[in-house]
């Protein structure tokens, strides 16, 4: 965490995410996708759609390459269970479960999140074998089963306690399985400037967590995974606008806890981060040892 950030305890990022998410969606560009991440243009994509779903393809990728037999664990599993570990309104959980025809159980810590993505896990007909629970990451509810596979999508960073993440991911990722993190990471340098920059996203975004790639591979390591892969899929974001330039601009000194503009400037915040490099945003992916 960034010097002088005070931690976001779970009911603040509750409350965070109760607040706004229904403004995420209507006003967000991955609305119409129920989608509140970002939207990555990576190679071969040619629709916002696409663009949206860009990660969640990445990811069932990877976790598609897991073997069958090994992955299934016993016939009477024939599916592969995966873990969405900050699974917002559950539009990822759904796109990932239908590519791979999973099992899937989501995870949020906001009750209205939580009903939304029951809401289309219903309306897409995969209550059979698709669930979202209310719940923390770092203190996952016991009722989840092993997982073949786990991931977190712009959710890591809101972790209060990285090390309980990978714990947790670690006890309910089976031996020989996978966990997957899409997620800002902090680069070195940039000076005072950076850091102002860097606190402003991570106030307006509430997030706790903001480590190196390095950092991430250390801790993760130390939880008993080993690291396979990173992509940095920053060249592929829509660069910093105007809107952001001008809100950087004049309202860059406004106290992000006394206005509701708070996801917007630390969005502002962010892409400026991205654009000087003091950010990147990237997805690891790690096996779990035996």
């Amino acid at each position: 965490m960034a010097a002088g950030i005070p931690p976001f305890d779970h009911a603040r990022i509750r409350r965070y995410y109760d607040r706004h998410t229904s403004g995420f969606i209507a006003l967000g560009t991955g609305g119409s996708e129920g989608v509140i991440h970002r939207a990555v243009w990576g190679p071969g994509v040619t629709t916002a759609a696409e663009a949206f779903h860009y990660v969640d393809d990445r990811i069932a990728e990877i976790i598609g390459a897991l073997p069958r037999a090994a992955a299934a664990g016993h016939a009477s599993t024939p599916r592969l269970h995966v873990l969405d570990l900050g699974c917002g309104v559950g539009a990822s959980l759904c796109h990932i479960a239908r590519r791979l025809d999973a099992r899937a159980t989501g995870v949020t810590l906001s009750p209205l999140q939580a009903r939304l993505a029951t809401a289309r896990i219903a309306a897409e007909r995969l209550a059979d074998r698709v669930a979202c629970l209310e719940g923390s990451f770092d203190a996952l509810p016991p009722s989840i089963p092993s997982a073949d596979a786990a991931y977190a999508i712009e959710s890591f960073a809101h972790a209060p306690d990285p090390a309980g993440f990978f714990a947790e991911a670690a006890r309910l990722v089976r031996p020989g399985g996978l966990l997957l993190m899409c997620d800002d990471v902090r680069r070195p340098g940039g000076g005072a400037a950076a850091r102002r920059t860097v606190q402003r996203f991570m106030r307006g975004w509430h997030l706790n967590t903001l480590l190196t790639s390095g950092d991430v591979v250390a801790q993760a390591e130390a939880a008993g995974f080993e690291h396979r892969d990173t992509i940095n899929l920053s060249p592929y974001l829509v660069p910093l606008s105007r809107r952001d330039r001008v809100l950087d601009a004049t309202l860059g000194w406004l106290p992000l806890g006394s206005t509701p503009l708070g996801p917007v400037l630390g969005g502002a915040a962010l892409q400026k981060c991205l654009a000087y490099g003091w950010t990147a945003y990237e997805l690891l992916t790690f096996g779990r040892r035996a």
